[in-house]
């Protein structure tokens, strides 16, 4: 028998498995951890959004944090909404400053849409008004509010499958330790067998 054998022999498969056991305990209490956190990062966001506080800051916190570790997926358990981050309040208070931005413009607006239908009387549809009316509120002074893309207020980020922190390196050493004490295991079975 070589050194090794001798050596390897002396060593009991039960340790490996009680170790690799701590570790994987170790592994879901950090994963536990990551997904805590991550939702007071998300509340953050949402209140912030509520009270239009600095929403930026929070989006940027909670963007660094889900990227860089595992198990910070942000989809809440029986909710269907995507992107899972969607800022209403911020988004209804852009259209309301832009309402009324436009209200200013009703008078504009309605003299507009009279002249137009006296160029055009003969349409019913008001398909050829709307350039019309376009055109004359702005050679009037008016301004005609944007449509503001509701896609720039939802976010969505993507949580890594494997990240370098606390729960990454015990899940690597949980794996590690099982394989080896299966792997010692069956040393010493084919070494009993050979005896």
């Amino acid at each position: 028998m070589s050194i090794i054998t001798s050596k390897l022999s002396h060593v009991r498969p039960v340790y490996l498995f009680a170790a690799a056991g701590v570790s994987c305990v170790v592994c879901i209490a950090a994963l536990r951890n990551n997904n805590l956190h991550m939702v007071q990062l998300r509340s953050a966001v949402y209140a912030a959004d509520k009270s239009d506080g600095d929403i930026s800051g929070a989006l940027t916190n909670l963007q660094h944090y889900v990227t860089s570790h595992m198990n910070t997926d942000l989809t809440p358990g029986g909710n269907t909404v995507y992107p899972p981050i969607q800022l209403k309040y911020t988004y209804e208070r852009l259209q309301a400053s832009a309402a009324a931005a436009s209200t200013g413009n009703e008078q504009t607006y309605s003299d507009a849409q009279a002249y137009c239908e006296q160029q055009d009387s003969t349409d019913f549809s008001g398909r050829n008004r709307v350039p019309c009316i376009q055109e004359y509120v702005k050679s009037h002074g008016g301004a005609v509010p944007d449509a503001i893309p509701d896609s720039l207020y939802k976010f969505d980020f993507v949580s890594p499958i494997w990240s370098p922190d606390l729960a990454g390196w015990t899940l690597i050493s949980t794996a590690v330790l099982a394989l080896a004490g299966a792997g010692l295991l069956l040393f010493h079975r084919f070494v009993r067998r050979r005896r």
